[in-house]
Protein backbone atom coordinates (compact mmCIF):
# COMPACT_ATOMS: atom_id res chain seq x y z
CA UNK A 1 0.00 0.00 0.00
CA UNK A 2 2.61 2.26 0.62
CA UNK A 3 5.15 1.03 -1.72
CA UNK A 4 2.42 2.01 -4.66
CA UNK A 5 1.63 5.02 -3.10
CA UNK A 6 5.69 5.83 -2.84
CA UNK A 7 5.43 5.12 -6.87
CA UNK A 8 2.70 7.06 -7.81
CA UNK A 9 4.64 9.86 -5.69
CA UNK A 10 7.83 9.32 -7.63
CA UNK A 11 6.44 9.41 -11.10
CA UNK A 12 5.20 12.44 -10.04
CA UNK A 13 8.53 14.06 -9.10
CA UNK A 14 10.23 12.18 -11.96
CA UNK A 15 7.96 14.32 -14.54
CA UNK A 16 8.61 17.09 -12.80
CA UNK A 17 12.88 16.47 -12.91
CA UNK A 18 12.11 15.74 -16.69
CA UNK A 19 10.65 19.14 -16.67
CA UNK A 20 13.45 20.76 -14.78
CA UNK A 21 15.89 19.16 -17.08
CA UNK A 22 14.10 20.52 -20.37
CA UNK A 23 14.11 24.22 -18.62
CA UNK A 24 17.77 23.76 -18.41
CA UNK A 25 18.59 22.97 -21.94
CA UNK A 26 19.88 25.81 -24.20
CA UNK A 27 16.11 26.14 -25.97
CA UNK A 28 17.13 28.34 -28.69
CA UNK A 29 15.29 27.62 -31.74
CA UNK A 30 15.08 27.74 -35.20
CA UNK A 31 12.87 30.59 -36.58
CA UNK A 32 9.06 30.07 -36.37
CA UNK A 33 7.46 29.87 -40.26
CA UNK A 34 4.29 30.72 -38.46
CA UNK A 35 2.40 33.86 -39.26
CA UNK A 36 3.54 36.97 -37.77
CA UNK A 37 2.50 37.37 -33.62
CA UNK A 38 2.21 33.60 -33.25
CA UNK A 39 5.65 33.54 -31.54
CA UNK A 40 4.55 36.24 -28.86
CA UNK A 41 3.21 35.03 -25.41
CA UNK A 42 -0.37 35.54 -23.95
CA UNK A 43 -1.63 35.98 -20.75
CA UNK A 44 -1.09 34.47 -18.62
CA UNK A 45 3.16 35.66 -19.12
CA UNK A 46 5.77 33.13 -19.06
CA UNK A 47 8.34 33.22 -17.13
CA UNK A 48 11.15 34.02 -19.54
CA UNK A 49 14.92 32.23 -17.96
CA UNK A 50 18.51 33.28 -18.56
CA UNK A 51 19.50 30.54 -21.27
CA UNK A 52 15.96 31.67 -22.98
CA UNK A 53 13.91 29.11 -21.94
CA UNK A 54 10.11 29.28 -21.05
CA UNK A 55 8.39 27.60 -18.89
CA UNK A 56 5.04 28.48 -17.33
CA UNK A 57 4.46 29.62 -13.97
CA UNK A 58 3.76 26.93 -11.20
CA UNK A 59 0.53 27.00 -9.60
CA UNK A 60 0.87 28.50 -6.26
CA UNK A 61 -1.15 25.81 -4.84
CA UNK A 62 1.11 22.21 -4.42
CA UNK A 63 0.11 19.37 -6.16
CA UNK A 64 -2.61 17.12 -4.48
CA UNK A 65 -2.69 13.14 -5.14
CA UNK A 66 -6.42 12.26 -6.75
CA UNK A 67 -8.81 11.52 -4.14
CA UNK A 68 -10.15 8.09 -4.36
CA UNK A 69 -13.41 5.95 -2.87
CA UNK A 70 -13.32 5.15 0.42
CA UNK A 71 -13.16 1.64 1.42
CA UNK A 72 -16.31 0.26 2.86
CA UNK A 73 -14.36 -0.29 6.09
CA UNK A 74 -12.83 2.58 7.26
CA UNK A 75 -8.65 2.45 7.65
CA UNK A 76 -5.77 4.59 9.25
CA UNK A 77 -4.24 4.67 5.83
CA UNK A 78 -6.22 5.09 2.38
CA UNK A 79 -6.91 2.58 -0.12
CA UNK A 80 -4.30 2.19 -2.54
CA UNK A 81 -4.42 3.24 -6.42
CA UNK A 82 -4.74 0.16 -8.60
CA UNK A 83 -2.19 -0.50 -11.60
CA UNK A 84 -4.77 0.99 -13.77
CA UNK A 85 -4.54 3.89 -11.99
CA UNK A 86 -0.75 4.28 -11.97
CA UNK A 87 -0.57 3.59 -15.60
CA UNK A 88 -1.99 6.81 -16.65
CA UNK A 89 1.08 8.43 -15.07
CA UNK A 90 3.86 6.59 -15.86
CA UNK A 91 5.27 4.41 -18.72
CA UNK A 92 6.53 1.08 -18.59
CA UNK A 93 10.24 0.70 -18.20
CA UNK A 94 10.02 -1.47 -21.34
CA UNK A 95 8.27 0.87 -23.37
CA UNK A 96 10.53 4.12 -22.72
CA UNK A 97 12.50 4.76 -25.67
CA UNK A 98 16.38 6.44 -24.13
CA UNK A 99 17.38 9.98 -25.37
CA UNK A 100 20.83 8.71 -25.81
CA UNK A 101 20.31 6.88 -29.09
CA UNK A 102 17.57 8.22 -31.26
CA UNK A 103 16.34 8.01 -34.91
CA UNK A 104 13.94 6.58 -36.64
CA UNK A 105 16.22 3.38 -39.16
CA UNK A 106 18.74 1.74 -38.39
CA UNK A 107 21.52 -0.58 -39.83
CA UNK A 108 19.32 -3.12 -41.16
CA UNK A 109 16.89 -0.47 -42.51
CA UNK A 110 19.43 1.58 -44.65
CA UNK A 111 20.64 3.75 -41.52
CA UNK A 112 24.40 4.76 -40.64
CA UNK A 113 25.71 3.11 -37.47
CA UNK A 114 25.22 4.51 -34.46
CA UNK A 115 29.07 6.15 -33.80
CA UNK A 116 28.01 7.67 -37.01
CA UNK A 117 29.30 11.32 -35.45
CA UNK A 118 31.31 9.78 -33.46
CA UNK A 119 33.18 11.87 -30.68
CA UNK A 120 32.13 14.91 -32.78
CA UNK A 121 31.08 18.06 -30.16
CA UNK A 122 27.36 18.38 -30.11
CA UNK A 123 27.33 22.28 -29.89
CA UNK A 124 29.23 22.08 -33.32
CA UNK A 125 27.30 19.50 -35.20
CA UNK A 126 24.35 22.09 -33.83
CA UNK A 127 26.21 24.58 -35.64
CA UNK A 128 26.48 23.28 -38.85
CA UNK A 129 22.76 22.28 -39.18
CA UNK A 130 21.86 25.62 -38.83
CA UNK A 131 24.53 27.12 -40.77
CA UNK A 132 23.57 24.83 -44.07
CA UNK A 133 21.61 26.38 -46.57
CA UNK A 134 18.91 24.29 -47.90
CA UNK A 135 17.59 22.78 -50.16
CA UNK A 136 21.12 21.82 -51.65
CA UNK A 137 22.02 21.57 -55.04
CA UNK A 138 22.93 18.14 -55.59
CA UNK A 139 20.23 15.44 -55.30
CA UNK A 140 22.24 12.55 -54.30
CA UNK A 141 23.91 14.52 -51.68
CA UNK A 142 20.13 15.47 -50.40
CA UNK A 143 19.31 11.68 -50.10
CA UNK A 144 22.38 10.86 -48.11
CA UNK A 145 22.30 13.70 -45.81
CA UNK A 146 18.59 12.75 -45.50
CA UNK A 147 19.86 8.93 -44.66
CA UNK A 148 22.51 10.34 -41.51
CA UNK A 149 19.60 12.25 -40.36
CA UNK A 150 16.95 9.95 -40.18
CA UNK A 151 19.93 7.51 -38.96
CA UNK A 152 19.64 5.73 -34.97
CA UNK A 153 22.37 7.38 -33.68
CA UNK A 154 23.84 8.53 -30.21
CA UNK A 155 23.00 11.50 -28.89
CA UNK A 156 26.71 13.92 -29.40
CA UNK A 157 27.58 15.20 -25.70
CA UNK A 158 26.62 18.68 -24.92
CA UNK A 159 22.90 17.47 -26.45
CA UNK A 160 19.80 17.14 -25.28
CA UNK A 161 18.15 14.01 -26.56
CA UNK A 162 15.07 15.51 -28.06
CA UNK A 163 16.66 18.72 -28.89
CA UNK A 164 18.99 16.94 -31.18
CA UNK A 165 16.17 15.23 -32.92
CA UNK A 166 14.54 18.77 -33.48
CA UNK A 167 17.82 19.61 -34.95
CA UNK A 168 17.73 17.36 -37.12
CA UNK A 169 13.94 17.84 -38.20
CA UNK A 170 14.57 21.13 -38.50
CA UNK A 171 17.20 20.85 -41.16
CA UNK A 172 15.26 18.13 -42.24
CA UNK A 173 12.02 20.36 -42.84
CA UNK A 174 14.33 23.06 -44.80
CA UNK A 175 15.58 20.42 -47.23
CA UNK A 176 11.76 19.52 -47.80
CA UNK A 177 11.41 16.17 -46.15
CA UNK A 178 8.29 16.73 -43.94
CA UNK A 179 7.86 12.91 -43.65
CA UNK A 180 11.14 12.09 -42.73
CA UNK A 181 11.13 15.03 -40.11
CA UNK A 182 8.12 13.85 -38.62
CA UNK A 183 9.36 10.52 -38.27
CA UNK A 184 12.89 11.71 -36.43
CA UNK A 185 11.04 13.41 -34.23
CA UNK A 186 8.14 10.52 -33.50
CA UNK A 187 11.43 8.65 -32.19
CA UNK A 188 11.29 10.67 -29.06
CA UNK A 189 8.83 9.92 -26.45
CA UNK A 190 6.68 12.85 -25.87
CA UNK A 191 6.73 13.42 -22.38
CA UNK A 192 10.45 14.00 -23.41
CA UNK A 193 9.88 17.05 -25.47
CA UNK A 194 11.49 20.15 -24.57
CA UNK A 195 10.84 23.89 -25.59
CA UNK A 196 12.67 23.34 -28.98
CA UNK A 197 11.45 19.87 -29.36
CA UNK A 198 7.66 21.38 -29.33
CA UNK A 199 8.36 24.29 -31.69
CA UNK A 200 9.83 21.89 -34.87
CA UNK A 201 7.19 19.11 -34.10
CA UNK A 202 4.68 22.02 -34.71
CA UNK A 203 6.71 22.78 -37.84
CA UNK A 204 6.35 18.83 -38.86
CA UNK A 205 2.68 18.74 -38.34
CA UNK A 206 1.84 21.76 -40.57
CA UNK A 207 4.57 20.59 -43.17
CA UNK A 208 2.27 16.72 -43.28
CA UNK A 209 -0.80 19.03 -43.11
CA UNK A 210 -1.82 16.65 -40.10
CA UNK A 211 -3.23 19.40 -36.71
CA UNK A 212 -4.15 16.26 -34.98
CA UNK A 213 -0.83 15.29 -34.70
CA UNK A 214 -0.04 18.28 -32.62
CA UNK A 215 -2.74 16.98 -30.23
CA UNK A 216 -0.03 14.45 -28.13
CA UNK A 217 1.67 18.20 -27.34
CA UNK A 218 -0.69 20.44 -27.11
CA UNK A 219 -1.85 20.36 -23.33
CA UNK A 220 1.81 20.48 -22.28
CA UNK A 221 2.83 23.40 -24.24
CA UNK A 222 1.27 26.25 -22.65
CA UNK A 223 0.95 29.59 -23.87
CA UNK A 224 4.37 30.39 -24.99
CA UNK A 225 3.14 29.81 -28.46
CA UNK A 226 -0.17 31.18 -29.90
CA UNK A 227 -0.40 28.39 -32.25
CA UNK A 228 -0.56 26.29 -29.37
CA UNK A 229 -3.69 27.73 -27.66
CA UNK A 230 -5.58 27.20 -30.83
CA UNK A 231 -4.09 23.60 -31.29
CA UNK A 232 -5.57 23.16 -28.09
CA UNK A 233 -9.02 24.33 -29.36
CA UNK A 234 -8.74 22.08 -32.65
CA UNK A 235 -7.70 19.00 -30.80
CA UNK A 236 -10.92 18.89 -28.81
CA UNK A 237 -13.15 18.92 -31.56
CA UNK A 238 -11.05 16.33 -33.11
CA UNK A 239 -10.92 14.28 -30.42
CA UNK A 240 -14.60 15.08 -29.12
CA UNK A 241 -13.58 16.24 -26.30
CA UNK A 242 -16.04 16.86 -23.19
CA UNK A 243 -17.35 20.56 -23.51
CA UNK A 244 -16.30 20.95 -27.13
CA UNK A 245 -13.79 23.49 -28.77
CA UNK A 246 -16.53 25.97 -28.79
CA UNK A 247 -14.91 27.64 -25.30
CA UNK A 248 -11.95 27.52 -26.10
CA UNK A 249 -12.02 29.12 -29.52
CA UNK A 250 -13.96 31.74 -27.69
CA UNK A 251 -11.05 32.18 -25.49
CA UNK A 252 -8.78 32.83 -27.88
CA UNK A 253 -10.92 34.98 -30.31
CA UNK A 254 -11.20 37.30 -26.80
CA UNK A 255 -7.79 36.86 -26.56
CA UNK A 256 -7.08 37.98 -29.72
CA UNK A 257 -4.92 35.13 -30.52
CA UNK A 258 -5.12 35.25 -33.76
CA UNK A 259 -7.55 36.39 -36.63
CA UNK A 260 -8.10 36.49 -40.63
CA UNK A 261 -7.03 33.51 -42.43
CA UNK A 262 -5.84 32.18 -39.68
CA UNK A 263 -8.42 32.54 -36.94
CA UNK A 264 -10.63 30.98 -40.04
CA UNK A 265 -8.26 27.51 -40.68
CA UNK A 266 -8.43 26.85 -37.09
CA UNK A 267 -12.00 27.44 -37.25
CA UNK A 268 -12.28 24.85 -40.50
CA UNK A 269 -10.38 22.20 -38.85
CA UNK A 270 -12.75 22.67 -36.13
CA UNK A 271 -15.78 22.06 -38.25
CA UNK A 272 -13.97 19.21 -39.54
CA UNK A 273 -14.22 17.44 -35.53
CA UNK A 274 -17.05 14.69 -34.82
CA UNK A 275 -20.16 16.32 -34.12
CA UNK A 276 -19.42 19.74 -35.39
CA UNK A 277 -21.62 21.42 -37.17
CA UNK A 278 -19.82 24.17 -38.11
CA UNK A 279 -18.58 25.32 -41.78
CA UNK A 280 -16.14 28.05 -42.28
CA UNK A 281 -15.52 29.37 -45.96
CA UNK A 282 -11.94 30.60 -46.58
CA UNK A 283 -11.28 33.82 -48.70
CA UNK A 284 -7.86 34.12 -49.64
CA UNK A 285 -8.35 37.28 -51.77
CA UNK A 286 -6.39 39.46 -48.89
CA UNK A 287 -4.10 37.29 -47.99
CA UNK A 288 -0.22 38.15 -50.02
CA UNK A 289 1.83 35.44 -47.76
CA UNK A 290 1.91 31.96 -47.36
CA UNK A 291 3.08 30.55 -44.39
CA UNK A 292 3.50 27.18 -42.20
CA UNK A 293 0.24 27.58 -40.36
CA UNK A 294 -2.39 28.24 -43.42
CA UNK A 295 -0.42 25.70 -45.64
CA UNK A 296 -0.58 23.33 -42.82
CA UNK A 297 -4.47 23.72 -42.05
CA UNK A 298 -5.38 24.71 -45.38
CA UNK A 299 -3.90 21.39 -47.30
CA UNK A 300 -5.12 19.61 -44.32
CA UNK A 301 -9.51 20.93 -44.47
CA UNK A 302 -9.04 20.48 -48.52
CA UNK A 303 -9.01 24.37 -49.37
CA UNK A 304 -6.70 24.79 -52.12
CA UNK A 305 -3.96 26.70 -52.27
CA UNK A 306 -3.56 29.18 -55.45
CA UNK A 307 -0.28 29.07 -57.00
CA UNK A 308 0.44 32.79 -56.42
CA UNK A 309 0.89 32.33 -52.71
CA UNK A 310 3.23 29.31 -53.26
CA UNK A 311 5.33 31.49 -54.86
CA UNK A 312 5.64 33.51 -51.58
CA UNK A 313 7.82 30.66 -50.20
CA UNK A 314 10.96 29.05 -49.90
CA UNK A 315 11.27 25.65 -52.35
CA UNK A 316 11.41 23.63 -49.51
CA UNK A 317 7.44 24.15 -49.47
CA UNK A 318 7.52 22.43 -52.92
CA UNK A 319 8.60 19.27 -51.40
CA UNK A 320 6.14 19.34 -48.43
CA UNK A 321 3.34 19.99 -51.21
CA UNK A 322 4.46 17.15 -53.13
CA UNK A 323 4.71 15.01 -50.38
CA UNK A 324 1.05 15.91 -49.53
CA UNK A 325 -1.81 13.01 -50.09
CA UNK A 326 -4.48 15.49 -49.07
CA UNK A 327 -3.72 17.43 -52.53
CA UNK A 328 -4.94 16.10 -55.42
CA UNK A 329 -2.26 14.16 -58.05
CA UNK A 330 -2.78 16.70 -60.61
CA UNK A 331 -1.67 19.90 -58.76
CA UNK A 332 0.65 17.82 -57.30
CA UNK A 333 2.39 16.93 -60.29
CA UNK A 334 5.00 19.71 -61.27
CA UNK A 335 6.06 19.93 -57.61
CA UNK A 336 6.79 16.48 -57.55
CA UNK A 337 9.27 16.94 -60.70
CA UNK A 338 10.84 19.44 -58.95
CA UNK A 339 10.73 17.57 -55.45
CA UNK A 340 12.75 14.84 -57.72
CA UNK A 341 15.56 16.75 -59.12
CA UNK A 342 16.00 17.80 -55.31
CA UNK A 343 15.92 14.46 -54.01
CA UNK A 344 12.45 14.54 -51.87
CA UNK A 345 10.74 12.17 -54.38
CA UNK A 346 12.28 8.72 -55.79
CA UNK A 347 12.19 7.77 -59.34
CA UNK A 348 9.74 4.93 -58.75
CA UNK A 349 7.62 7.42 -56.52
CA UNK A 350 7.42 10.25 -59.63
CA UNK A 351 6.70 7.00 -62.61
CA UNK A 352 3.71 6.04 -59.98
CA UNK A 353 1.95 9.60 -59.91
CA UNK A 354 1.77 9.92 -63.71
CA UNK A 355 0.74 5.90 -64.23
CA UNK A 356 -2.11 7.41 -61.96
CA UNK A 357 -3.00 10.53 -63.69
CA UNK A 358 -2.64 8.47 -66.94
CA UNK A 359 -5.40 6.41 -65.58
CA UNK A 360 -7.49 9.07 -64.22
CA UNK A 361 -10.54 10.63 -66.46
CA UNK A 362 -10.03 14.24 -65.65
CA UNK A 363 -6.47 14.33 -66.02
CA UNK A 364 -5.17 18.05 -67.67
CA UNK A 365 -4.33 17.63 -71.43
CA UNK A 366 -0.84 18.70 -70.12
CA UNK A 367 -0.27 16.17 -67.68
CA UNK A 368 -2.21 13.77 -69.47
CA UNK A 369 0.31 13.84 -72.84
CA UNK A 370 3.37 13.71 -70.31
CA UNK A 371 1.88 10.82 -68.54
CA UNK A 372 1.23 9.03 -72.34
CA UNK A 373 4.66 9.55 -73.36
CA UNK A 374 5.69 8.06 -70.56
CA UNK A 375 3.66 5.11 -71.27
CA UNK A 376 5.12 5.16 -74.85
CA UNK A 377 8.51 4.93 -72.98
CA UNK A 378 7.99 2.00 -71.68
CA UNK A 379 5.59 -0.14 -73.68
CA UNK A 380 5.75 1.23 -77.05
CA UNK A 381 5.40 -0.84 -79.94
CA UNK A 382 9.18 -0.73 -81.24
CA UNK A 383 11.97 0.75 -79.93
CA UNK A 384 11.63 3.82 -82.33
CA UNK A 385 8.49 4.53 -80.46
CA UNK A 386 10.10 3.88 -77.18
CA UNK A 387 12.98 6.66 -78.07
CA UNK A 388 10.82 8.92 -79.65
CA UNK A 389 8.60 9.18 -76.18
CA UNK A 390 11.75 9.65 -74.12
CA UNK A 391 12.92 12.33 -76.27
CA UNK A 392 9.90 14.25 -76.44
CA UNK A 393 10.09 14.01 -72.57
CA UNK A 394 13.44 15.29 -72.35
CA UNK A 395 13.33 18.00 -75.03
CA UNK A 396 10.25 19.20 -72.69
CA UNK A 397 11.78 20.20 -69.40
CA UNK A 398 12.16 24.25 -69.04
CA UNK A 399 14.80 24.78 -67.27
CA UNK A 400 17.95 22.67 -66.05
CA UNK A 401 16.35 21.29 -62.86
CA UNK A 402 13.40 20.35 -65.09
CA UNK A 403 15.48 18.54 -67.51
CA UNK A 404 17.00 16.75 -64.99
CA UNK A 405 13.72 15.63 -63.74
CA UNK A 406 12.58 14.60 -66.80
CA UNK A 407 16.06 11.85 -66.62
CA UNK A 408 14.86 10.82 -62.98
CA UNK A 409 11.45 10.19 -64.30
CA UNK A 410 12.63 7.95 -67.43
CA UNK A 411 15.43 6.61 -65.44
CA UNK A 412 13.64 3.06 -66.18
CA UNK A 413 12.14 3.61 -69.31
CA UNK A 414 15.46 4.54 -70.65
CA UNK A 415 17.42 1.11 -68.98
CA UNK A 416 15.15 -0.90 -71.48
CA UNK A 417 16.85 0.68 -74.50
CA UNK A 418 19.74 -1.81 -75.37
CA UNK A 419 23.06 0.08 -76.06
CA UNK A 420 22.97 -1.29 -80.41
CA UNK A 421 19.34 0.55 -80.52
CA UNK A 422 20.34 3.89 -78.77
CA UNK A 423 23.71 5.22 -79.94
CA UNK A 424 21.95 8.29 -81.09
CA UNK A 425 20.64 9.61 -77.54
CA UNK A 426 23.60 7.17 -75.69
CA UNK A 427 24.37 10.79 -73.29
CA UNK A 428 20.94 11.42 -72.26
CA UNK A 429 20.43 7.56 -71.68
CA UNK A 430 23.03 7.02 -69.34
CA UNK A 431 22.67 10.21 -67.39
CA UNK A 432 19.14 8.95 -66.93
CA UNK A 433 19.87 5.63 -65.80
CA UNK A 434 22.40 6.94 -63.47
CA UNK A 435 20.00 10.16 -62.12
CA UNK A 436 17.72 6.61 -60.66
CA UNK A 437 21.45 5.12 -59.54
CA UNK A 438 21.02 2.32 -61.89
CA UNK A 439 24.93 2.19 -62.15
CA UNK A 440 25.48 -1.27 -63.10
CA UNK A 441 22.67 -0.88 -65.94
CA UNK A 442 24.49 1.59 -67.28
CA UNK A 443 27.73 0.00 -67.10
CA UNK A 444 25.93 -2.19 -70.22
CA UNK A 445 26.75 0.93 -72.39
CA UNK A 446 30.65 0.22 -71.85
CA UNK A 447 32.52 0.37 -74.78
CA UNK A 448 29.40 1.13 -77.13
CA UNK A 449 29.94 4.81 -76.18
CA UNK A 450 32.01 7.33 -77.96
CA UNK A 451 35.58 7.80 -75.88
CA UNK A 452 35.87 11.25 -74.75
CA UNK A 453 32.16 12.19 -74.62
CA UNK A 454 29.32 12.80 -71.78
CA UNK A 455 28.01 9.13 -71.91
CA UNK A 456 31.85 7.76 -71.58
CA UNK A 457 32.93 10.10 -68.64
CA UNK A 458 29.73 9.36 -66.79
CA UNK A 459 30.68 5.63 -67.31
CA UNK A 460 34.01 6.10 -66.38
CA UNK A 461 32.73 8.76 -62.76
CA UNK A 462 29.68 5.58 -61.84
CA UNK A 463 31.70 2.40 -62.36
CA UNK A 464 31.12 -0.02 -59.06
CA UNK A 465 33.60 -1.97 -60.12
CA UNK A 466 36.82 0.07 -61.69
CA UNK A 467 39.88 -1.26 -60.93
CA UNK A 468 42.39 0.36 -63.34
CA UNK A 469 43.61 4.29 -62.76
CA UNK A 470 42.59 6.44 -66.29
CA UNK A 471 45.85 8.67 -67.43
CA UNK A 472 45.40 12.22 -67.23
CA UNK A 473 45.49 12.22 -70.80
CA UNK A 474 41.91 10.60 -70.59
CA UNK A 475 40.75 14.01 -69.03
CA UNK A 476 42.40 16.10 -71.38
CA UNK A 477 40.78 14.46 -74.01
CA UNK A 478 37.00 14.69 -73.19
CA UNK A 479 35.31 17.47 -75.14
CA UNK A 480 31.28 16.74 -73.60
CA UNK A 481 28.94 19.01 -74.34
CA UNK A 482 28.36 22.38 -73.53
CA UNK A 483 30.72 24.81 -71.56
CA UNK A 484 33.35 21.97 -72.14
CA UNK A 485 36.02 24.23 -70.38
CA UNK A 486 34.20 23.31 -66.59
CA UNK A 487 33.09 19.95 -67.57
CA UNK A 488 36.92 18.77 -67.75
CA UNK A 489 37.27 19.96 -64.56
CA UNK A 490 34.34 18.51 -62.95
CA UNK A 491 35.39 15.58 -64.33
CA UNK A 492 39.06 15.67 -63.09
CA UNK A 493 37.57 16.60 -59.63
CA UNK A 494 35.38 13.77 -60.01
CA UNK A 495 38.09 11.21 -61.16
CA UNK A 496 40.41 12.44 -58.59
CA UNK A 497 38.03 12.69 -55.43
CA UNK A 498 37.43 8.47 -56.44
CA UNK A 499 41.00 7.44 -56.94
CA UNK A 500 40.49 6.65 -60.87
CA UNK A 501 44.13 8.76 -60.85
CA UNK A 502 47.09 8.46 -59.86
CA UNK A 503 49.00 10.80 -56.92
CA UNK A 504 51.06 12.41 -59.63
CA UNK A 505 48.55 12.44 -62.47
CA UNK A 506 46.63 14.47 -59.73
CA UNK A 507 49.29 16.71 -59.41
CA UNK A 508 49.90 17.62 -62.50
CA UNK A 509 46.25 17.58 -63.74
CA UNK A 510 45.13 20.20 -60.72
CA UNK A 511 48.26 22.52 -62.04
CA UNK A 512 47.17 22.60 -65.84
CA UNK A 513 43.48 23.32 -65.16
CA UNK A 514 43.72 25.02 -62.30
CA UNK A 515 41.80 23.27 -59.92
CA UNK A 516 43.66 24.36 -56.50
CA UNK A 517 42.88 20.98 -54.63
CA UNK A 518 45.50 21.32 -51.86
CA UNK A 519 44.17 24.71 -50.91
CA UNK A 520 43.57 24.58 -47.33
CA UNK A 521 40.68 26.47 -44.92
CA UNK A 522 38.46 25.93 -41.90
CA UNK A 523 36.10 23.79 -44.15
CA UNK A 524 38.59 21.47 -45.20
CA UNK A 525 40.14 21.08 -41.88
CA UNK A 526 37.14 20.32 -40.75
CA UNK A 527 36.08 17.52 -43.29
CA UNK A 528 40.20 16.30 -42.80
CA UNK A 529 39.72 15.78 -39.22
CA UNK A 530 36.04 14.12 -39.99
CA UNK A 531 37.45 11.39 -41.95
CA UNK A 532 40.46 10.36 -39.62
CA UNK A 533 38.16 9.92 -37.16
CA UNK A 534 35.63 7.74 -39.60
CA UNK A 535 32.42 10.18 -38.94
CA UNK A 536 30.12 9.84 -42.33
CA UNK A 537 27.37 11.39 -40.43
CA UNK A 538 29.52 14.63 -39.79
CA UNK A 539 31.12 14.09 -43.91
CA UNK A 540 28.09 14.60 -44.72
CA UNK A 541 26.92 17.57 -43.08
CA UNK A 542 30.17 19.08 -43.95
CA UNK A 543 29.83 18.21 -47.32
CA UNK A 544 26.53 20.04 -47.46
CA UNK A 545 28.21 23.03 -45.53
CA UNK A 546 30.51 23.21 -48.62
CA UNK A 547 27.99 22.71 -51.32
CA UNK A 548 26.25 25.90 -50.48
CA UNK A 549 24.86 27.38 -54.21
CA UNK A 550 21.93 26.81 -56.34
CA UNK A 551 23.86 26.45 -59.08
CA UNK A 552 25.81 23.41 -60.44
CA UNK A 553 27.97 25.98 -62.39
CA UNK A 554 29.55 28.22 -59.42
CA UNK A 555 30.65 25.24 -57.11
CA UNK A 556 34.52 25.01 -57.04
CA UNK A 557 35.86 21.93 -58.57
CA UNK A 558 38.21 21.72 -56.00
CA UNK A 559 35.45 21.35 -53.16
CA UNK A 560 33.63 18.59 -55.31
CA UNK A 561 36.93 16.96 -55.04
CA UNK A 562 37.18 17.56 -51.67
CA UNK A 563 33.43 16.33 -50.88
CA UNK A 564 33.78 13.05 -53.06
CA UNK A 565 37.53 11.91 -51.90
CA UNK A 566 36.03 12.11 -47.98
CA UNK A 567 33.03 10.63 -48.86
CA UNK A 568 35.02 7.48 -50.63
CA UNK A 569 37.23 7.50 -47.66
CA UNK A 570 34.46 7.04 -44.89
CA UNK A 571 33.00 4.35 -46.91
CA UNK A 572 30.32 6.22 -48.38
CA UNK A 573 32.25 5.32 -52.05
CA UNK A 574 28.29 4.63 -53.69
CA UNK A 575 27.67 8.12 -52.75
CA UNK A 576 30.65 9.36 -53.67
CA UNK A 577 30.09 7.94 -57.62
CA UNK A 578 26.77 9.31 -57.67
CA UNK A 579 27.51 12.98 -56.98
CA UNK A 580 30.50 13.06 -59.19
CA UNK A 581 28.09 12.05 -61.83
CA UNK A 582 25.38 14.30 -61.26
CA UNK A 583 27.76 17.09 -61.01
CA UNK A 584 29.09 16.15 -64.69
CA UNK A 585 25.23 16.03 -65.74
CA UNK A 586 24.05 19.06 -64.02
CA UNK A 587 26.94 21.21 -64.68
Amino acid sequence: MATSRARLIAALAAAASLAAAAVAQNSQAPESLLPPGFGEPVAPPPVAQPNGAVVQPLPSAPLELPDVEPSPTPTPTPTPPSEEELAQYEMPVFARRSLALVGRIGLADGGLPANAFGAADGGFLQGLMRRLSAPLPSRWLSISLRRALLSRVNTPDGLHGADFAAERAWLLLRMGESVAARSVLQSVDTANATPKYRQVAMQAMLATADPAGLCPLADGAGNSERGWILARAMCAALGNAEGGAKPLIDAARRQRVASGIDLALAQKVIGAGLNSRQAVTIEWDSVVQLTAWRFGLATATGVPISDELYQTVGPQVTGWRALAPAIPIADRARAAETAAAMGVISNAALVDLYAALDAGEDTPAALGAIASDLRSAYVGADVATRLRALTQLWDGGETPQARYARLILTARAAARIRPANGKAEADRIVAAMLSAGLDRTAQRWRGQVEEGGDAWALLELSDPDARTRLSYNAVASYSGSGDAALKRKVLFAGLAGLGRLSAQEIESGAEALEVPIGAANSWTRALDRAVSERQPATVLLLAGIGMQTQRWSTLPPAALYRIVAALRAVGLGGEARMIAAEALSRV
